[in-house]
């Protein structure tokens, strides 16, 4: 199952947005917020709410903050957050797809499309780019002391697509359906792993590093909204476009 990472191509513009501390404690708050109200305040009858705990706590989001925000999942303090999602096209072609999170979905709309109009792209309509990703649940853990064979054949029962190796970590993914069940088996296999759902695209398009650098300031302006939770892309990643990106 191993292979070329398309996953691997647009994590890192995730990595670079959790860097910032303060807007990465925001979004995962927001997270264990909708995930209570989507499946209840039960952690253990909620896979996604469960996942959203864990992945506060690694990042050192304090007990209370997350305790207030599982109260605003269940509307115990009044406060509703709505999942919004927009689609549209960077420069040169490539699609874009913004998942966001909001208490004001006015506020959230007239910022997201100023973004697209600001930074040379176009905010289409719902389903004008979503067709290009596929969603997937993906887990990244480490691969020390993990035989590759041995854990593919574990995950398998539970839903497993794909696994590869990139760098020091396996990168596992399933199906949106089976995002539940890739949790509980992590879980019962004791491994303690990174996930999310995420939304892979189909097919990449390559561009250079010159117009790269105009597709990812749009990216970032995006990703630097406290409303946004993930943004996705189409475009290549290429080691040129990354050595560019870390000369800053």
């Amino acid at each position: 199952m191993a292979g070329h990472s398309k996953w691997a191509n647009i994590k890192h513009r995730k990595g670079a947005q959790d860097a910032k501390r303060s807007k990465l404690f925001t979004k995962l708050i927001k997270e264990v917020a909708v995930a209570t109200k989507e499946g209840g305040a039960d952690p253990d009858s909620n896979p996604r709410l469960r996942m959203a705990i864990k992945n506060a706590r690694k990042a050192s989001v304090p007990k209370d903050k997350i305790e207030g925000a599982i109260s605003k999942g269940s509307g115990a303090d009044g406060t509703s957050y709505e999942e919004v999602n927009f689609e549209g096209y960077a420069s040169n072609g490539i699609a874009v797809f913004v998942e966001c999170l909001t208490d004001n979905n006015k506020r959230t709309v007239a910022n997201i499309r100023s973004y697209f109009s600001k930074y040379g792209g176009s905010l289409g309509k719902s389903g004008s780019v979503d067709y290009m990703f596929e969603r997937k649940g993906v887990f990244v853990f480490a691969a020390e002391g993990l035989d590759e064979e041995e854990i593919t054949l574990e995950l398998l029962d539970a839903g497993l697509e794909d696994i590869e190796r990139d760098g020091d970590n396996f990168v596992a993914t399933c199906a949106f359906e089976d995002y539940g069940l890739m949790n509980s088996k992590m879980e019962e296999l004791n491994i303690d792993a990174e996930s999310s759902l995420d939304r892979i695209p189909s097919t990449t398009v390559t561009l250079d590093v010159d117009r790269a650098k105009s597709v990812l300031k749009l990216i970032d302006i995006i990703e630097d909204d406290d409303d946004v939770q993930q943004v996705f892309h189409n475009m290549e990643m290429t080691d040129e476009i990354e050595a560019a990106m870390e000369e800053g």
